[in-house]
């Protein structure tokens, strides 16, 4: 998960979460983050484990300890470690010197526990504060099928999964990788979810947006991951909604501006090989004004539009169609999908979404 706003400052501790892998191999690799700290950050012993087995150490360049510049990331020694398609790794982390401020990912929707002291090889789940977000885990390297490759998901909160049941795994992202592993063809196919609750397109977080924009991110954290081959971009309402709550004269964007992001984007991924996807825009009927209701539904549907129309993209996932209700003009999304904010899906909506992607489209691009 992409880091995306610094954390609370922490005692020497031990954090322990869960990640779940989608395809399966012979050893991972820890990525840990200290992008948004405050100075160095010292971390170790890091230890994973898979099921009931015993905690393997985590190496960096053959120690358990490594020291994480500021604003820097370091990627561990592969750990021989066998994993699953879909199986859950659980990792530990100490913090020796605690952390000034700890980079997270703050919607990890996976209870993270945070205890006193080193309790890394503690094998029973821990006994102490618990926490919503991801701490410093950025990402689990798969040493996969040599046939393996990846689809990144660069998005905001509907790829972030805000409205769906915690430690369930059933955003969307998660939902498309079980699919494909009923597809023998298809299982050494990853999803990476880079998605990030309250991103934009064009401009960088400012309160209540989180997070560097997706032009500033899309190297990191779609680009550069390792076997992408695809990538889908399902973002640009906080762009819109952000153009209408946000008074600074800098974060007001046209509809023109996001279209030519978006089209920045998608010659971006295809000048590396890469084949660019593009989801179309959820009904965000949560605002309450009317006026302003009125003018971020109008570039919505502008934006809609042009992501089905101009062919800038390899494929269109309409992802409105699949969760739309309304009719004579007026759309909104369907209660039945409705997390109850009338802007997020519920679990229900997430599957639906899931199950709307057509799976050819993975067989066509091989």
């Amino acid at each position: 998960m992409s880091p995306d706003r610094p954390g609370p400052a922490l005692e020497p501790s031990t954090i322990r979460q869960v990640v779940r892998t989608t395809v399966g191999g012979s050893a991972v690799r820890v990525r840990l983050s200290n992008l948004l700290g405050v100075g160095a950050q010292q971390i170790g012993p890091v230890r994973v484990q898979v099921g009931e087995g015993m905690p393997l150490t985590v190496a960096f360049g053959g120690q358990p300890i490594v020291t994480i510049p500021q604003g820097a990331d370091v990627l561990s020694d592969p750990v021989p470690l066998a994993v699953q398609p879909l199986q859950d790794i659980t990792v530990r982390l100490y913090l020796p010197t605690g952390s000034a401020a700890a980079t997270l990912h703050g919607v990890g929707l996976q209870t993270a526990v945070i205890a006193r002291g080193d309790m890394t090889l503690s094998t029973d789940p821990l006994a102490g504060e618990q926490r919503r977000s991801r701490f410093f885990v950025t990402d689990i390297e798969v040493a996969a099928d040599p046939a393996a490759r990846a689809l990144v998901i660069v998005g905001d909160s509907i790829a972030d999964g805000v409205g769906s049941t915690l430690d369930a795994n059933v955003r969307w992202p998660d939902v498309l990788a079980e699919r494909l592993q009923h597809h023998p063809e298809l299982g050494p196919i990853a999803v990476i979810n880079a998605g990030m609750a309250g991103n934009r397109i064009l401009n960088d977080g400012s309160a209540p947006y989180i997070g560097p924009s997706v032009m500033s991110r899309f190297e990191r954290d779609a680009l550069a991951k390792p076997g992408v081959r695809w990538i889908l971009l399902a973002a640009g309402i906080n762009d819109i909604t952000g153009s209408v709550d946000l008074t600074d004269a800098k974060e007001q964007v046209s509809v023109e501006q996001i279209i030519e992001g978006m089209r920045t984007l998608a010659e971006r991924a295809r000048a590396r090989d890469v084949k660019i996807w593009a989801a179309t825009l959820l009904p965000s009927n949560h605002i309450e004004d009317p006026a302003q209701a009125a003018v971020v539904e109008a570039m919505r549907l502008q934006v809609n539009v042009w992501i089905r129309t101009s062919g800038a993209f390899d494929a269109v996932l309409d992802f409105e169609e699949v969760l739309r209700a309304g009719d004579a003009g007026v759309v909104r999304l369907n209660s039945e999908y409705d997390s109850g904010d009338h802007l997020h899906p519920n679990d229900k909506g997430y599957r639906a979404l899931a199950e709307s992607i057509d799976l050819n489209l993975f067989r066509e691009a091989q």
